[in-house]
């Protein structure tokens, strides 16, 4: 079981995988093409509302982790092929912020992580619809 997060800006590696950008707005700077994604996973990125009310403030660090994961909690359908891919094959996702400590792709990964200690693997190589 792999899952990893690394910088949008950072360049491709082979160990990285199945690569996944989960950011819901398109990184500034960066063309289609450098970014060589297999997906962009929009839906996977928290609500516009949240993330404006998180603004990468680490005092709300703890609130914002909390109510990521309620909302994926409710879009299940879009992150369990996800993570069922990562069962068997390496995942990385890919983010934009410049905080490496506090963006949601780390709550993403942690969220997974627990989800597939407590359920393992489901089914065979799924792959994430674009």
């Amino acid at each position: 079981m792999s899952i990893v997060i690394k910088s949008v800006y950072e360049p491709a590696a082979k160990a990285d995988g199945y690569r996944v950008l989960v950011d819901r707005v398109w990184p500034r700077g960066l063309n289609k093409e450098d970014a060589a994604l297999d997906v962009w996973a929009k839906e996977l990125a928290p609500s516009t509302a949240l993330r404006l009310w998180f603004g990468h403030d680490p005092t709300r660090w703890e609130g914002f982790r909390h109510c990521y994961a309620g909302e994926l909690d409710a879009i299940v359908e879009h992150w369990r092929p996800l993570a069922e891919r990562a069962a068997r094959h390496p995942v990385t996702l890919l983010y934009a912020a410049s905080d490496e400590e506090h963006n949601h792709a780390m709550v993403l990964m942690a969220y997974l992580d627990t989800w597939l200690k407590a359920h393992g693997p489901r089914v065979g190589d799924v792959s994430v619809a674009s």
